[in-house]
């Protein structure tokens, strides 16, 4: 009694042995990387006690609304004409159909299946020897066939996850590009601002050095000025059309740019992009918290999706050593004519599990459990990068917003100066007690300082963008109940 005690223990518990084997199954925990970043907190919070148009007010999702320039906000408006955003949302897409093909396996599935054949047996055949015949036959057959793996390992789940990790991280790679891109415009758009306000103030002073040119040759057709001046003058003249000449070109490659960047073909957007002055600084800039720069830049979000992919790709390698149990059945009908398919006597079916153990895969399964812990390794490698970059990234852009702010006031002083310079020389050559030499030295002064300031002034506008950028693009509410909606984000 005993012994028939023991083999029915035996019995009830051989269907339980493969759960109890899956506790084998171990899986490492997503751990983010930390980073001590106590010393950079520290340097931001003195910069922006010390900085008063910099506040940690909650920054806005459109930003570039604060230089209040129409024309850039109407760009910024036709977002979804750019390529690159384009081919970031069709990775969404790819995304989700890969995590399609990873959630299918975990179903049942059912299929029909139908074949007919004529098939004869060879004279010298054992069958054929035992009484079959060798005529010719046709078979038909009609029926169903499912199948139902038992994923009591994880294997498939672990698919699964890895596959919504990386979907996850296609909708934030959508949020990265979009972020790139309209700081690209914001960019570029500067840029072109820079470089119309630098022509026109050469236009500004080849006006003057054309007066310099008529007075030159005035003075010399009364005798009281030599050759020397007036080709001086004219050879001033000459050079500031060439510097025309080259930021025109240089104007006309930015236009083209903002265009690519909006998936427009070249010239489109000249009309729209026609001069204007440089948008005005932000009089206020809200920055955010320094705690929430890892939870806004959807670049170190993505990189955190990637590193769960990556532990998830772990489990179902793990998983992959252990057999695999399926349920499988079918049922149809078989007739060696087609009258008879609808016969009761045709039918056959077969219930049954199946198991597949690897015994020996020439070391493939060892060789993929190393080659995912070792992407493992890299994804946490480059989520340390990322958030290591962003930091960098936001305080470089924040010293280069101070120092430019800094270097502004010193050459509107150096401008003024000049200004007076200028006038001085002019005043003393028609009196006749300067050369002209001092007069091109005063010109040529007062036009780097003005262009030096228009640099300045393009910087500024140039590191608030850097500095959103660095931020993520600013922190929308909007966009963070779409990624919690999809389930990016908790």
């Amino acid at each position: 009694m005993k012994l028939a005690s023991r083999q029915s223990l035996l019995t009830l518990a051989s269907p339980l042995a493969p759960l109890l084997l899956a506790s084998c199954v171990s899986v490492p925990p997503v751990h983010l990387p930390q980073m001590d970043t106590s010393a950079t907190l520290r340097a931001r919070e003195a910069i922006v006690v010390n900085q008063p148009a910099l506040t940690e007010a909650q920054a806005p999702s459109r930003w570039w609304s604060l230089f209040n320039d129409s024309t850039l906000s109407e760009l910024m408006s036709q977002l979804d004409s750019s390529l690159d955003i384009q081919t970031a949302a069709l990775r969404i897409e790819e995304s989700r159909a890969q995590l399609g093909l990873a959630d299918a396996p975990r179903g049942p599935s059912l299929s029909a299946l139908g074949g007919y054949s004529r098939s004869a047996i060879s004279e010298n055949s054992p069958t054929h020897q035992l009484g079959a015949p060798t005529s010719g036959q046709d078979t038909w057959s009609l029926g169903l066939q499912a199948g139902w793996e038992l994923d009591l390992w994880g294997h498939l789940r672990h698919l699964s996850e890895s596959a919504q990790a990386n979907l996850d991280a296609s909708y934030l790679g959508r949020e990265a590009v979009q972020i790139s891109v309209t700081a690209d415009i914001a960019r570029t758009y500067l840029l072109l601002r820079g470089v119309q306000a630098q022509a026109s103030l050469v236009e500004q002073n080849l006006r003057i050095a054309e007066e310099l040119v008529q007075m030159a040759e005035s003075r010399e057709k009364n005798g009281v000025a030599t050759r020397f001046d007036a080709a001086s003058a004219r050879a001033d003249a000459a050079a500031l059309k060439a510097q025309m000449s080259q930021l025109h070109h240089q104007r006309d490659a930015l236009m083209n740019a903002v265009a690519l960047l909006l998936g427009k073909p070249p010239r489109e957007l000249d009309e729209r992009l026609y001069f204007a002055e440089i948008p005005s600084m932000p009089s206020r800039l809200p920055i955010g918290v320094p705690s929430e720069l890892a939870r806004q830049r959807p670049d170190i979000l993505q990189a955190e999706a990637r590193l769960r992919a990556a532990v998830a790709d772990i489990g179902a390698a793990k998983a992959d050593f252990y057999p695999r149990i399926s349920l499988t059945g079918a049922l149809g009908v078989q007739a060696f004519d087609l009258s008879d398919l609808g016969s009761w006597g045709s039918r056959h079916f077969s219930v049954g599990p199946t198991l597949y153990l690897p015994i020996f895969e020439g070391g493939r399964l060892r060789s993929q459990l190393a080659l995912t812990e070792a992407r493992h390794r890299l994804a946490g490698v480059a989520y340390q990068q990322t958030v290591l970059r962003a930091w960098h990234e936001v305080d470089n852009a924040l010293g280069a917003y101070t120092s430019e702010l800094e270097r502004h006031e010193h050459l509107q002083l150096a401008l003024e100066q000049n200004q007076i310079a200028l006038s001085v020389a002019q005043r003393s050559y028609q009196e006749g007690s300067a050369d002209f030499t001092t007069v091109l030295l005063a010109r040529r002064n007062l036009l780097a300082s003005q262009a030096e300031l228009s640099d300045c002034a393009t910087a500024s506008a140039l590191a608030v963008v850097s500095l959103y950028r660095a931020l993520g693009g600013g922190w929308s509410s909007a966009w963070h109940d779409e990624m919690a909606m999809v389930g990016v984000l908790p």
